[in-house]
């Protein structure tokens, strides 16, 4: 497989990260159906997506909740920042996946982000918090 076709699988996992949640490097390529001892392909995949993508590239994380940038780095400032933004509670460098960590159901990665496939209808269904809190 070729580097662009593992950066396609990796863009596409990263998109599907929905706001107030984060993922691992690793959690990334395995979804992408990589090899986890690649998982420093994702910031290098991140590192050359085109700017049009929109890619959420801050709501990547180490497996332990750690910003992975230096904390002295505009780019760990901007990350914190944009993490902030959403909801997310970062100290230190260290926010708590269990909180905030993307546990995506099948639903979500075929059909995207807050969608749910009724096979017995015709369409999706977007979910959202309010409908969800009412099913």
């Amino acid at each position: 497989m070729s580097g662009s076709d593992s950066y396609k699988r990796i863009w596409k996992q990263v998109a599907l990260i929905p706001e107030g949640k984060v993922a691992s490097y690793g959690q990334i390529v395995s979804l992408a159906g990589l090899p986890r001892r690649v998982a420093r392909m994702v910031g290098r995949a991140l590192a050359a997506a085109p700017s049009e993508m929109q890619l959420p590239w801050h709501r990547i994380v180490n497996v332990q909740g750690r910003i992975a940038l230096p904390p002295d780095s505009n780019g760990f400032k901007r990350q914190v920042a944009l993490l902030e933004e959403e909801g997310i509670v970062v100290r230190n460098g260290q926010l708590n996946m269990d909180e905030y960590g993307w546990d995506p159901s099948l639903d979500e990665l075929v059909w995207g982000p807050g969608v749910l496939h009724d096979p017995a209808a015709s369409s999706k269904t977007k979910v959202t918090a309010k409908s969800r809190d009412t099913q």
